[in-house]
């Protein structure tokens, strides 16, 4: 069918067209129904990505009290005195723990679950955690390094098109975070 033909089936007073208007007003329902969910998917990633940054950016915080304070030396690492040495002395924190705060989170079948009314709208799990220190007077006082946190993290959000369940959204999370003293 060439679009002369459709602009003047359009046109026609004879009803042709009412079974097109039908057809083009149920595909973009269609259109508008997964890109409305696709929309959900995204919303509800950054959220959590948000909340993920927040609790690493606060285990980090909580290795401020640990830091020593190299400041002739222009580096910073978690470390605390020991007798005549320096040992290190990081705090992992409770990431779950202000994930579940942050987000309203259950803990169910090793799962940390959200739910919207009785239905799932998201899980995490599989969380871990790294805490890179910087050496204690490194031979390059190079700045840049810094106390490192790095998270990732499992997140699976049910998704629903057309009233039919399809398989989840499965995605792993990535956050870094950084303590550099500010002088």
């Amino acid at each position: 069918m060439s679009f002369g033909r459709i602009c003047d089936i359009l046109r026609s007073k004879k009803g042709t067209s009412f079974p097109l208007v039908v057809a083009v007003t149920l595909a973009l329902v269609l259109v508008f129904c997964g890109v409305s969910e696709s929309i959900r998917l995204m919303i509800v990633a950054q959220g959590v990505r948000d909340a993920v940054q927040s609790a690493v950016i606060s285990t980090i915080n909580d290795n401020y009290d640990n830091v020593y304070h190299g400041v002739r030396e222009g580096y910073s690492g978690a470390y605390q005195p020991n007798a005549s040495d320096f040992e290190e002395s990081l705090d992992y924190g409770d990431m779950y723990g202000r994930l579940d705060q942050l987000l309203g989170l259950r803990k169910e079948n090793g799962y940390h679950v959200k739910y919207a009314g009785d239905d799932i709208e998201f899980r995490l799990s599989g969380l871990s955690v790294n805490l890179d220190n910087m050496p204690l007077a490194p031979a390059s006082p190079d700045n840049s390094k810094g106390l490192l946190a790095d998270a990732a993290i499992k997140l699976e959000v049910p998704v629903s098109f057309g009233g039919k369940t399809l398989p989840p959204m499965v995605i792993n999370l990535r956050v870094k975070a950084k303590y550099m003293p500010i002088f």
